[in-house]
């Protein structure tokens, strides 16, 4: 199974010299099968994966498992690159001995916690993990390979796991809503102490001993002893000054018009005087 760790190595060999012109060898299934084990993915798939890797220049396919001299010499390869780790085989405890002893050998460095062997381990630990996400997925047991009890029973799990996280869920918007109505409360009664203070404050200013409504009732009982007790008159009232009675003139009685006798003279005097007299008594009314 072609993975992160075969990109690296194969990234390591491709930047060992300059101008590297990588081949990779894949091997058949048969050949893999006997010599390793059941593979991931087959021949074909292993092929293309290989093929869509940035690094590789060509894919050899049906690769021999030990390089032979004549191998080398027809793909005309110069080094052969893999770690230096010994690779045992049925028939070998390295079959890259020999060409480590040609001096042909280019050692690259394993990814740690990536192999082959690792994914496959990941699998096996959570066997029941995946079987029961591919039955939710479709696959039947018989695609599978799992028994008819092994399939009611990964049913039941996954059922009860089902119960369980709606619980869980449960407790969790639970416990969202206790908090968040113990954020409204202390919010709640921040306000309320607030607008109390405010109150109290306002009915202070109001109702206190020196509040508004204290200057307001002074202020209405001046007033209202104004209005009850107005200010004193006068003892006397003030003297008007009289004005100076106008002067009547008869238009008889000029110098350019004398009368023609003493006679007529003393009447014109008597009713002058008689003018006068009837005047100051209207003053006198007044």
């Amino acid at each position: 199974m072609f993975h992160s760790g075969h990109a690296r190595a194969l990234m390591q060999a491709k930047c060992l010299f300059p101008n590297t012109h990588l081949i990779v060898g894949v091997c058949s299934d048969g050949l893999t099968h006997k010599l390793k084990g059941f593979t991931v993915m087959n021949e074909d798939e292993r092929y293309d994966a290989i093929s869509h890797c940035r690094y590789v220049d060509e894919v050899v396919r049906n690769a021999p498992w030990t390089l032979t001299p004549e191998f080398l010499t027809k793909h005309r390869i110069d080094f052969v690159a893999h770690d230096d780790i010994p690779y045992c085989s049925a028939d070998s405890d390295d079959v890259y001995k020999h060409i480590k002893e040609a001096g042909m050998f280019a050692p690259t460095q394993r990814t740690e916690g990536i192999s082959t062997s690792d994914v496959i381990t990941r699998i096996v630990r959570d066997y029941d993990v995946y079987v029961r996400r591919n039955l939710q997925r479709g696959y039947t047991a018989k695609e599978l390979n799992v028994s008819f009890i092994n399939e009611k029973k990964y049913n039941l799990q996954e059922r009860v796991d089902k119960v369980k996280k709606k619980v869980k869920d449960v407790e969790e918007k639970s416990k969202e809503f206790v908090q968040k109505v113990e954020e409204k409360s202390i919010d709640l009664i921040q306000k309320w102490e607030e607008k109390s203070r405010e109150f109290i404050g306002n009915f202070l200013q109001m109702f206190g001993p020196e509040g508004a409504l204290k200057h307001m009732l002074k202020e209405g009982k001046g007033r209202m002893l104004q209005a009850i007790s107005p200010r004193h008159s006068p003892s006397s009232s003030p003297t008007r000054e009289r004005s100076p009675s106008p002067t009547f003139r008869l238009p008889f009685f000029t110098k350019t018009s004398p009368p023609s006798s003493p006679s007529a003279l003393s009447g014109y005097t008597y009713a002058a005087r008689g003018l006068a007299i009837s005047e100051d008594e209207e003053d006198d009314e007044d």
